[in-house]
């Protein structure tokens, strides 16, 4: 049995593993969240280092990457440092293959063409750049809040190309400030407070990081479509309870659970027996031999 272990900066209150089967070959799949203990955080990262088939980056990122070019996050450096053994995957694989074809891959039912959305509120694009591509071709407009969630600033960005030339000029600094500036975590990551009320309201999807939406959506999400991932039992209840219509998880559902990009990347990674990541187009082929797909939910 393989073994892959998901070390997130995120709350330890949505921690779970489980022993799923891909391509006939089982592997254990754990997370463990360390409530934003960046010391604690490389420690089990040394810890596991050497024992487990695949480690995950989780609750950030060890570079963004944007139209093809990484941006590198400095501010991970340190929670990695150590870690000289086994191969460690960030999720940013997934992300420019199964997001990028999530609409592609994803099962709608009796319903043959791509669903398509008037307005669509993608939290960060700079973060999902696969998914803020495929959310483009199906959405005749979109608002990307990069500059909203990321840096608090109420400025809505309608074009993906302005989200790239902010991406270029502000990672080099960001990427070397405090995680916690940018990104819910610990136990913040599961308070709500409700922000940017009228761009939830005016878009019927809304994607992008569940983190994101669990924290700052609004209690009436009548009739909408959510895009995301990393969904618990507890938030696809909650998400059912705001009256969303549709939930769409970019990685499949394990016992109630849709684990993050990084975890899946190191699942699928371990499952074929690589000892380092996997190449983009590596991932989209062994996305198709294990016929890994999105999850479709509607309420």
């Amino acid at each position: 049995m393989k073994h892959v272990v998901s070390v997130s900066m995120g709350s330890s209150t949505r921690d779970k593993a489980v022993t799923i089967e891909l391509g006939g070959v089982e592997v254990r799949v754990e997370r463990r969240g360390v409530d934003g203990d960046w010391k604690l955080y490389n420690r089990l990262l040394r810890e596991l280092d050497g024992l487990v088939d695949v480690l995950a980056v989780g609750g950030t990122e060890m570079a963004f990457h944007v139209d093809g070019q990484a941006l590198h996050f400095r501010s991970t450096d340190k929670l990695i440092d150590g870690v000289t053994q086994t191969p460690l995957v960030d999720g940013s694989g997934l992300k420019q293959t199964l997001e990028r074809r999530v609409f592609d891959l994803a099962d709608f039912g009796d319903v043959d063409a791509k669903p398509r959305f008037k307005q669509a509120f993608l939290n960060m694009a700079l973060d999902r750049w696969g998914m803020a591509e495929a959310v483009d071709e199906v959405s005749d407009s979109v608002i990307y809040g990069d500059l909203m969630f990321a840096l608090g600033l109420p400025i809505p960005m309608r074009r993906l190309s302005s989200a790239k030339r902010m991406a270029k000029l502000t990672i080099p600094v960001a990427g070397r400030l405090p995680l916690k500036w940018f990104y819910p975590t610990g136990e913040s990551q599961t308070v709500n407070v409700p922000k940017y009320e009228k761009r939830f309201a005016e878009a019927d999807l809304i994607c992008g990081d569940f983190l994101y939406i669990g924290k700052h959506a609004p209690a009436n999400l009548d009739g909408k479509t959510v895009l995301t991932n990393t969904t618990t039992e507890e938030n696809v209840d909650w998400l059912a309870g705001r009256g969303v219509r549709q939930l769409i998880t970019t990685t499949p559902r394990f016992e109630g659970r849709s684990f993050g990009t990084n975890l899946t990347e190191a699942a699928i990674t371990a499952a074929v027996g690589a000892d380092r990541p996997l190449t983009l187009g590596q991932m989209n082929a062994a996305i198709d031999d294990l016929e890994i797909r999105p999850d479709v939910v509607t309420f």
